[in-house]
């Protein structure tokens, strides 16, 4: 008889977490229009609640943490801000984040204080009784400052919000929290301001998680290039110790770039995005990231679109083929002009002729 020696100690593989991050979700306006004339043709409302996640969830669900950026209160209470466009849903829409896997979500955008203080209260309480996690705004500027911690397999992540346009800042500056005031996490218009508020917030959040990961929402609708100013920033935050950076707010993508190693996401574009019926440019992505306790290990661009207007308006769908092609060929034009970009997106040849978005007038809930 031959006996099989095995070896006493087998070399533990480190753990790592997967971090799906998508971008703008509204779940109000168009997608709320939609869900109840569905419900009154004689749809479940169960079923429709759901819909913005229907095509996507296989893969959102799988995910050790699916992070998104909430572009509305869930409120029925309050009273409009004065501003360009107010958005915001029925309590009960908190559902299709949940039918959707979201695990956490950046309230640190131009929306989330459409209804007023009552209006955030009520955003706070509703994803806090359904188990999501929030980061980005609060009663105060300190709360809304204060970093998300999560832990998953061992591995602890911070998660920090905020929301700044630099000099073309068209929002009420009530958005942004004061010491008395609540609103989210940022700075009406002073770059330098910001960037000592996101220093001061990365160095104590190293103290509390293995990594840092700040979400901003920032830069100039439909524009697909950053404004120099998220460039600025974001390599501030890498500086100051985050593991990646993430955005939002063109509604359109911008590119990926490489900085000391790290990972800058500066847009993610539109994902179940109920602010608008027919987005003018539906390329959007699912970033993946593959973090270990001591390295964000690998990144990935997965190419989606954000409807099928008219036949399926505000759900999100997988490219697959020549339309997956397509949009990677778009981030990988997009991310040509910084110094470095991730391995994914640098062995495709950028697309000359690929028109870049550009920046003009806003669409109807941008």
């Amino acid at each position: 008889m031959i006996a099989l020696v095995l070896p006493l100690f087998l070399a533990a593989v480190p753990p790592e977490v997967t971090v799906l991050v998508a971008g703008d979700v509204t779940l109000g306006y168009h997608y709320e229009e939609y869900v109840e004339e569905q419900v009154k043709k004689g749809k479940p409302r169960d079923e429709m609640v759901a819909w913005g996640f229907q095509k996507v969830r296989a893969l959102t669900t799988m995910a050790d943490l699916f992070v998104v950026n909430l572009e509305c209160p869930f409120t029925e209470r309050g009273e409009k801000i004065p501003k360009n466009f107010n958005f915001r849903a029925k309590p009960e829409l908190v559902a299709a984040l949940v039918a959707g896997g979201v695990d956490v979500v950046s309230l640190a955008n131009n929306h989330l204080i459409d209804y007023g203080p009552e209006g955030l209260f009520d955003t706070l309480s509703t994803l806090d009784t359904h188990g999501i996690v929030h980061f980005g705004a609060g009663r105060t500027l300190v709360e809304a400052r204060l970093p998300a911690v999560v832990e998953k397999k061992g591995v602890t992540i911070a998660f920090l919000g905020y929301f700044f346009l630099g000099d073309r800042n068209i929002e009420p500056a009530q958005v942004i929290a004061t010491a008395e005031q609540p609103g989210v996490a940022g700075h009406f218009s002073d770059t330098a301001a910001l960037v000592a508020m996101v220093d001061a917030d990365i160095r104590a959040a190293r103290q509390k998680a293995d990594h840092v990961i700040p979400f901003f929402h920032w830069g100039r609708e439909s524009k697909g290039q950053p404004e120099p100013y998220q460039v600025e920033v974001a390599h501030k935050a890498i500086e100051s110790g985050a593991s990646a950076v993430l955005g939002s707010h063109p509604h359109v993508l911008q590119g990926l770039e490489l900085y000391q190693g790290a990972p800058i996401v500066y847009s993610l574009g539109n994902f179940v995005f109920g602010g608008n019926w027919d987005p003018k440019d539906k390329r959007t992505a699912l970033v993946e990231l593959r973090v270990s306790k001591t390295a964000v290990k690998s990144i990935k661009v997965i190419p989606a679109y954000s409807d099928a207007f008219p036949e399926v308006p505000v759900q999100p769908y997988l490219a697959q083929g020549e339309k997956a092609d397509a949009v990677l060929r778009h981030l990988a034009t997009l991310s040509a002009a910084f110094p470095a970009t991730i391995p994914q997106l640098k062995r495709i040849k950028p697309a000359p002729d690929d028109v870049r978005p550009d920046a003009g007038s806003s669409d109807a809930g941008q």
